[in-house]
């Protein structure tokens, strides 16, 4: 019988009150950018002294990497969801969909584009950034396994070059503009390439 990478636990919950400070904090580099919000404005977003704020978080980068592992964090519930599903590919099919097309990943473009900027300038985050895509084509590779019937060893293998186009696509479509006029047809050819892509993995499984 195939060895299946089991199904990842959910994480649990940022506490409620560095959740709030991240909320803020998001709003705050989405209007004014990574270099451009200075702690004195995003303590301000967040409604407290520059002084308590640093108690939460020492410095802009510790934002970003809680920004970021919040975001696995619900990355990671909705990975648990599509590896119980009877049909995974499926339901990865549906989940890509809605962040593709719902509301928030327009909202979070603004941020993951000068997360990805400020990547590329600071090695801290962009190791935490490089952490996220290599979370996010692991637990796609399982996705491949559970759908194929291949070991993780081999899906990893075999289809880690298409998780990783799957990952690009996703977080280009958020990032691009909401007011962009090709908008639409733009998300539509995503999800074309994505949908041949996972067609591909499926038939050749």
């Amino acid at each position: 019988m195939t060895s299946l990478t089991p199904v990842p636990t959910p994480p649990a919950s940022t506490d409620q009150r560095t959740a709030i400070i991240l909320d803020s904090v998001r709003t705050a580099f989405a209007e004014k950018g990574f270099d451009g919000a200075s702690m004195q404005d995003l303590a301000r977003q967040a409604g407290m002294s520059v002084g308590n704020l640093y108690r939460y978080f020492p410095s802009k980068s510790a934002f970003v990497e809680a920004l970021i592992a919040r975001d696995m964090e619900e990355l990671t519930r909705d990975f648990h969801a599509i590896l119980g599903h009877e049909r995974p590919l499926v339901a990865l099919r549906e989940t890509i969909w809605k962040r593709i097309a719902g509301a928030h990943c327009a909202a979070d473009g603004q941020l993951w584009a000068e997360i990805t900027a400020a990547a590329l300038r600071k090695p801290d985050i962009g190791a935490a950034a490089r952490r996220m895509e290599e979370e996010l084509v692991s637990y796609l590779t399982t996705v491949f396994s559970r759908a194929t019937g291949c070991t993780p060893e081999v899906a990893a293998q075999k289809w880690s070059a298409q998780a990783m186009l799957i990952v690009m696509l996703v977080k280009a479509s958020a990032m691009n503009r909401p007011d962009a006029p090709e908008r639409d047809a733009l998300r539509h050819l995503v999800m074309q390439t994505i949908d041949r892509t996972l067609n591909d993995i499926s038939q050749s499984a």
